[in-house]
């Protein structure tokens, strides 16, 4: 009871951890002011990057006036600030963004994103005027003025923030964290409201239940399913084989629909790719399949076949094993959790290896006193009809 109670406890603080919402320790809109007295009606919070938009929206003559305030990744990153006009998301959006050149000077450009891989600097579908860009106490600013559609008056918005600038000339890519796959809204220049995408808000839960049912699975039930199977064997035989089964079932049937949402979150984020993340998990899940039919694949203890059984079970059984406690750490690196979260897996990994050392030696120390002067027996049950193989760890 000890160690499911211990495993529970730490299911629910892994849970805790990923679904609590982030604390923000930052400056609010009202309180920012601008040189050349410059003063806005409206202004938000944006819910991402610590950044702001500051506007005045003219209805005669359906002009944006408009400041985005953002702090950049790096001192020489950049910021930029854009308007999708037909959909919600990067590509197609229309961007006013500022950097710091390679003399030093802060600059402020128009860009047309048309893909993933493609910025086009040049004039956007919309009119751009009194473009400025100003850099003070670590936050860009861009000033600007936008001549908008008739009748436009909510907009899709999107902001964004890098660390790098190539050659000084154009910016690098931005990083693919939560905080910049979720950076855009709706912005409603009549009532003076940011709106958060509610897409956006459902894949990043999605995220959260993906990263949920393949840490569970592959990164907690697993192990402690081969420590089942290594260990207590030796003190409730044939209890641990039953036990062994129900938790790597338990662990394949989460891993399952961990490996179904990681699908749908592929689906929902075209353009955005986590290439070691996905290969890796092709692998794992291709093994835990293949080690599903070990099940139905088992031959009795005394088949001349069942020592390479054994080694085909055991083999992908690690295998497994290493390839989900490496694939949990690289999505731990995608999603960017707080530091406790990836701290509480190794402390769990850490306990587990502690209890496996200590095991290790009880299971030894009792398989040598009841078969003296065997240990040169073979290792797979059933061999010169010797028991000594069901005293091996991991032997099924």
């Amino acid at each position: 009871m000890g160690l499911y109670q211990s495993c529970c406890i730490v299911i629910l603080y892994f849970m805790f951890l990923i679904l609590k919402p982030e604390l923000s320790y930052s400056m609010s809109c009202t309180s920012q002011k601008f040189t050349k007295n410059r003063l806005y009606e409206h202004c938000n919070d944006l819910p991402h990057l610590n950044s702001y938009i500051h506007w005045n929206y003219n209805s005669k003559d359906f002009t944006l006036n408009l400041a985005f305030v953002a702090t950049p990744t790096k001192p020489d990153g950049w910021i930029a600030w854009g308007i999708n006009p037909n959909a919600t998301g990067m590509i197609g959006t229309q961007a006013l963004i500022a950097f710091k050149q390679s003399n030093g000077s802060i600059v402020a450009k128009t860009v047309k994103l048309n893909s993933y891989k493609s910025i086009v600097p040049g004039e956007l579908v919309y009119r751009v005027t009194n473009m400025e860009a100003m850099y003070s106490n670590g936050m860009m600013v861009i000033f600007a003025s936008v001549k908008l559609p008739e009748g436009m008056t909510e907009l899709n918005q999107v902001w964004q923030v890098g660390s790098s600038v190539l050659n000084g000339t154009f910016p690098g890519i931005h990083d693919f964290q939560t905080e910049n796959l979720n950076s855009k809204g709706k912005l409603d220049l009549m009532k003076g409201k940011s709106i958060s995408n509610g897409s956006e808000d459902s894949r990043l839960k999605n995220r959260n239940i993906h990263g949920i049912l393949n840490v569970v699975s592959w990164g907690i039930l697993f192990p402690i399913g081969i420590m089942i199977a290594r260990y207590l064997r030796t003190f409730a035989d044939p209890l641990w084989f039953y036990v062994h089964v129900a938790c790597q079932l338990s662990s394949y049937t989460i891993g399952v629909a961990g490996w179904a949402t990681g699908l749908k979150l592929g689906s929902q984020s075209k353009g955005i790719e986590y290439t070691s993340h996905r290969d890796f998990g092709i692998a794992l899940f291709s093994l835990a399949t293949l080690q599903v039919f070990a099940l139905f694949l088992r031959p009795k203890k005394d088949h001349k076949y069942r020592f390479y059984w054994n080694m085909y079970h055991h083999g992908v059984g690690y295998g497994v094993l290493v390839l989900g406690i490496i694939n949990v750490f690289k999505g731990l690196e995608i999603l960017q959790p707080q530091s406790k979260w990836k701290l509480a897996y190794i402390v769990f990994l850490s306990i587990l290896g502690g209890i496996a050392l200590i095991l290790e030696a009880i299971t030894w120390t009792i398989v040598l006193k009841k078969k003296p002067g065997k240990s040169n027996n073979k290792l797979y049950d059933g061999q010169n009809g010797s028991n000594i193989g069901r005293q091996q760890p991991l032997t099924s």
